[in-house]
């Protein structure tokens, strides 16, 4: 399907070869990019913790947290080279504690994988790599094809092929998101400067045809502007790119012209866009009552292409409104939150008549007596009320 005849499962020879070309200065800007993303994903794990409770007298409560064994990291091939997907995806899996990390990438143009994609995901840790892409790609990764190891969950973007394979296999493999087209909305007020806010429009536009690039604003100078400016900066890009960018303004573009900042935040949290950047006064007030997004942006300072291939938190994220719901990818999908209970028997005697109740008010006679067992053996002749059986 990917008109590749070579090896699928790539070995450390073959690996050192496609990547052996490439300039110093090339590997060292992946590799910086690729550490500010495992330095990133090292303090979230850090941030998440092991914790045990004795919630009353005898009873201990306590969660651990279990990295997954396998992890399938798939990195798109298309028009681009997405070096940064490599990255993005392996890093924050090592960093989660995840024991084998496989990555998967489609052969470009009919070459093997594309060197630096290699190389980045070499950086970032895999563990295997397969020249394998598209939805056959996810299947050898859940079934364990070529490696003997299935997944526990795939991560990682993908086209819409991709994504309709993930969610088919959900459940039989964990998922990351259910991914669209990429978006970005942009808030500004008569502050931000109508060009920087344009290009970074066009900049995620350029994603592809279907790609939402919106405009929030609470300044009319700013809206016209913005439209005036968006045409003339698509007309100056490369032909794929400019094809991409005007194809997406013309058919998902909007602009949003609101009263008050209040109103800005609102439309913004309805439209719960994948990447959301902020060109306003009072940067804190904005990060403070935001609420749905996937990653946000405060400041000209900042973009999402900077999000995107370096500054560090995941580009991986949800889209078409999942952001109500759910966050993008981050060492806490790969980490299971397990709990654990330990009592002594004396807090099992209190435990246990509540237990055998409550189970009986269900009609579940079978959990009442785990119950009954228990006070039969650690307090016999207790005379407890257990409740009465119910016929259901």
């Amino acid at each position: 399907l990917d008109k590749w005849d070579g090896d699928i499962v790539m070995d450390k020879a073959a690996i050192a070869a496609r990547i052996s070309d490439i300039p110093q200065n090339v590997k060292d800007d992946i590799s910086f990019a690729a550490g500010q993303v495992r330095r990133f994903a090292q303090a979230q794990r850090e941030s998440c913790r092991d914790f045990s409770i004795e919630i009353s007298p005898g009873l201990h409560l306590g969660q651990k947290l279990v990295p997954v064994n396998t992890a399938g990291c798939y990195v798109p091939t298309g028009r681009y080279a997405h070096i940064a997907s490599a990255y993005m995806s392996v890093a924050t899996a090592k960093a989660a504690g995840v024991k084998t990390v496989v990555a998967c990438s489609a052969p470009f143009r009919g070459q093997g994988i594309h060197p630096h994609v290699l190389y980045a995901m070499t950086v970032a840790g895999a563990d295997i790599i397969m020249c394998l892409g598209g939805v056959q790609a996810i299947a050898a990764m859940t079934y364990g094809l070529f490696t003997g190891q299935p997944a526990d969950i795939i991560v990682g973007p993908g086209n819409k092929f991709v994504a309709e394979a993930k969610r088919m296999l959900f459940g039989k493999v964990g998922i990351d998101v259910f991914a669209g087209p990429s978006e970005v909305a942009v808030l500004a007020d008569e502050t931000a400067d109508p060009l920087i806010v344009a290009t970074d429009l066009v900049g995620q536009a350029e994603h592809g045809h279907e790609s939402p690039a919106w405009l929030i604003t609470s300044s009319r100078r700013m809206a016209d502007e913005v439209a005036r400016l968006m045409p003339e900066l698509i007309a100056t890009l490369p032909p794929t790119a400019r094809d991409a960018a005007g194809a997406a303004w013309r058919d998902y573009g909007e602009i949003v012209q609101c009263d008050t900042r209040e109103e800005m935040v609102a439309v913004s949290d309805r439209y719960a866009c994948e990447h959301l950047e902020v060109h306003c006064s009072d940067l804190d007030w904005w990060h403070d009552n935001l609420s749905n997004y996937g990653s946000l942006f405060l400041g000209e300072e900042t973009n999402v292409a900077f999000g995107d291939k370096v500054s560090g938190p995941n580009h991986i994220l949800p889209t078409k409104f999942a952001a109500r719901y759910s966050a993008g990818l981050s060492v806490h999908k790969f980490l299971k939150p397990l709990t654990w209970q330990r009592m002594d028997r004396d807090a099992c005697q209190r435990i246990a008549p509540v237990s055998a109740r409550i189970s009986r008010l269900e009609g579940m006679e079978a959990h009442a007596r785990t119950s009954d067992a228990r006070m039969a053996k650690y307090a016999p002749g207790s005379n407890l009320d257990l409740g009465t059986p119910v016929e259901v």
